[in-house]
């Protein structure tokens, strides 16, 4: 079958897609992927192992870099989910809308099903207008109506609590967000979406949840097109870098160190404000760590036997020789901790971020999360302390990480999309 797949966002939004392709091109599917970044240019170079083809479109969203740090830091400014996720779409989205939905158009146009982002509302849309077979893709849980749980960041209320407050959490999102995506859909002659949730971010044919049944049970309530998988996983991506000589050196030498990452949430503008801020929570807790940070040299720091400052490196090979990490509560990162039976220190910078924040801390793999918005170098030390002086998070991290690590969310995927629609 002919596939074509969409995607949009940072380096967590798209590395999942980069797997999913290479499975279904792996199991005879002719695919092609679209990849939209929001802030670098990395996938131009990107080189498949399968021989599916990869389109860039409006690749970066934001070249200036001012601009891009001034929304970084309005981001983290604010604490409404609702304005976060209205402020992303109007800014890193809307820009690039036009370019996308006319690659949109386009995989709908010669491919038999498509695949997209459950955030990409471009490609639904064209889906709809072709009558074309959709799969959406949820990288996080936190929107999925149910009675057992509430809306992220809503406590729970019990059953009919719970329904309650989906209701109104519907309420809000359509007045507030659905308009985006009709918007489109009125320019291009396409009838406005019922809801948002239900026929924007999910598909009624097929949505897939790329997130470990450890941390996300399916539950009992919710539609038959709603299947969880498992993480999108890719072990090897010529993208994030490899292990420096200098790195494994560090490495062998001396006791497993911290690692420490807030990933594509790492602001140029306060990088080495963000530098010295995790330099200091590791002297504080007086562990050895490895900081990642693109800039970290033309910033003026210097590696030593206690500090390890590198670029780009591939978790999957470095996380299981550190003792823990130090993270931003990216889906992609949380799932990357646990593989590698790691606990973790969670310093959220958006709602999104804090939903994998407070999961980690249920499952017993986290302590409490910090908002990254007023973290200090004391409360991350702190948090580090807490896991060295309790056998629990290491216990319940090397427990769990098992069960993670054997899952083949691309291989379920692939065989849902299959039982789905015969191919």
């Amino acid at each position: 079958m002919k596939i074509g797949i969409q995607t949009w966002g940072s380096h967590g939004d798209i590395r999942p897609f980069i797997a999913l392709a290479e499975a279904l091109q792996l199991a005879g599917h002719d695919v092609t992927l679209v990849i939209t970044c929001v802030d670098s240019d990395r996938y131009r170079e990107l080189r498949t192992e399968t021989g599916y083809t990869i389109r860039i479109v409006s690749t970066p969203v934001l070249s200036d870099m001012v601009l891009l740090e001034e929304i970084g830091e309005a981001l983290l400014g604010e604490r409404n989910a609702i304005k976060q996720t209205r402020l992303a779409i109007e800014q890193f989205l809307v820009p690039a809308e036009s370019a996308m939905f006319k690659a949109s158009e386009q995989l709908c146009a010669e491919n038999a099903l498509v695949i997209g982002h459950y955030f990409l509302y471009t490609l639904g849309a064209a889906a709809d207008r072709h009558g074309r077979p959709y799969v959406s893709v949820a990288l996080v849980h936190g929107a999925v109506p149910s009675a057992f749980q509430p809306p992220a960041g809503v406590p729970d209320l019990g059953a009919l609590g719970n329904r309650l407050a989906w209701r109104l959490a519907r309420l809000i999102l359509n007045a507030t967000l659905k308009k985006y995506p009709d918007q489109l859909r009125e320019r291009n002659g396409i009838k406005a979406a019922r809801d948002l949730i239900d026929n924007v971010w999910a598909s009624d044919q097929l949505t897939l949840l790329a997130i470990s049944p450890t941390i996300c049970e399916r539950k009992p309530d919710w539609p038959a097109c709603y299947q969880v998988c498992g993480s999108f996983d890719i072990q090897t991506l010529a993208v994030e870098g490899v292990v420096s000589e200098e790195l494994q050196d560090f490495l062998s030498h001396g006791s497993p160190p911290v690692y420490m990452t807030f990933g594509s949430a790492m602001s140029a503008r306060n990088e080495k404000q963000t530098i010295a801020l995790l330099r200091d929570a590791a002297t504080k807790a007086s562990v050895r760590a490895i900081i990642q940070a693109p800039r970290w040299s033309d910033l003026g720091f210097e590696s030593s036997n206690q500090i390890h400052y590198a670029g780009s490196t591939p978790h999957a090979a470095v996380f299981p020789k550190c003792e823990l990490i130090v993270h931003h509560g990216g889906a992609g990162t949380s799932h990357a901790a646990l593989r590698a039976s790691r606990p973790s220190v969670v310093v959220a910078h958006t709602a999104e971020q804090e939903l994998w924040g407070r999961e980690l801390e249920r499952i017993g793999v986290a302590p409490r999360l910090i908002r990254r918005k007023g973290a200090t170098a004391g409360a991350i030390a702190s948090a580090i302390e807490a896991i060295s002086r309790s056998r629990h998070f290491g216990q319940m991290a090397s427990e769990l990480g098992e069960r993670v690590a054997a899952e083949d969310g691309v291989s379920t995927a692939v065989r849902l999309i299959g039982q789905r629609f015969g191919t």
